[in-house]
């Protein structure tokens, strides 16, 4: 059976019209074919996140990787130069980046091969963001991995993430998936149960799940975090969760 996919950097319009640069990975072939959105981690855009994409694609995908430090991180091709210029810029707002990833989302259904529907998952500042995403734009499907800051002091509160995102729990619309590290201190154990009881309490349909002596980024197979069980147990339940949710039209 012939299997092919292609593999690119791209550019699309998102908050206030600038270009924001993305890798795209897809599948070739007439489709159709489920759309991801693929959310980043604090350490940036990075070789990581884009083979991220890229296994979604060998799996039938099409994914999306946004960079959400575009502007920041404008004339560097160092990912940890972005990111680091972003947070000493204030972080990214949450406003800009739920209109980069609508417009990123748009991208997705807009292709001919689509089948309309599209879901999101994030690691670590985005599994926040995939949550954010989840809870105020439509998508299908969402999957958190070990966001941190999901629950959050009102004193941590800044200019440019000025609602915890738990507090927008009650605007979820799609099943939710959660994979976390037992000994994972952001979030910590005490916090995936303020979220999950947040989750209850307003009848979302979610699902979690938290592996034992596994911190945070256990799916990052460039840092000393990796564990290879936890991270093979996850992948299978992130492409069981989205054939579950995204398959079909």
């Amino acid at each position: 059976m012939y299997e092919g996919m292609i593999a690119e950097s791209i550019r699309y319009e998102g908050d206030g019209g600038d270009l924001v640069d993305a890798y795209y990975a897809r599948p070739l072939g007439p489709g159709p074919f489920p759309g991801v959105l693929v959310i980043h981690h604090n350490p940036g855009w990075d070789e990581a996140t884009k083979e991220i994409a890229r296994r979604f694609a060998v799996h039938g995908y099409a994914a999306i990787s946004p960079h959400l430090f575009t502007r920041e991180g404008a004339g560097t091709t160092n990912p940890q130069d972005a990111s680091a210029a972003a947070r000493a810029a204030g972080g990214v707002p949450d406003a800009r980046m739920l209109a980069d990833t609508d417009a990123a989302l748009s991208y997705l259904r807009a292709q001919p091969y689509s089948n309309g529907k599209a879901g999101v998952i994030g690691y670590c500042s985005g599994g926040r963001q995939s949550y954010i995403v989840a809870c105020n734009l439509a998508v299908d499907a969402a999957i958190v991995c070990y966001g941190g800051r999901i629950v959050v002091a009102a004193e941590d509160l800044t200019q440019a993430t000025p609602v915890p995102a738990i507090d927008m729990t009650p605007g979820l619309s799609c099943p939710l998936l959660g994979l976390f590290g037992v000994e994972d201190r952001n979030p910590s154990p005490e916090q995936v149960a303020i979220i999950e009881a947040e989750l209850k309490e307003n009848g979302k349909d979610y699902e979690f799940h938290s592996y034992e002596d596994t911190g945070h980024s256990f799916f990052s197979v460039d840092r000393p975090a990796f564990r290879v069980e936890s991270a093979n147990d996850g992948w299978a339940r992130i492409f069981d969760f989205y054939a579950k949710h995204l398959a079909g039209s």
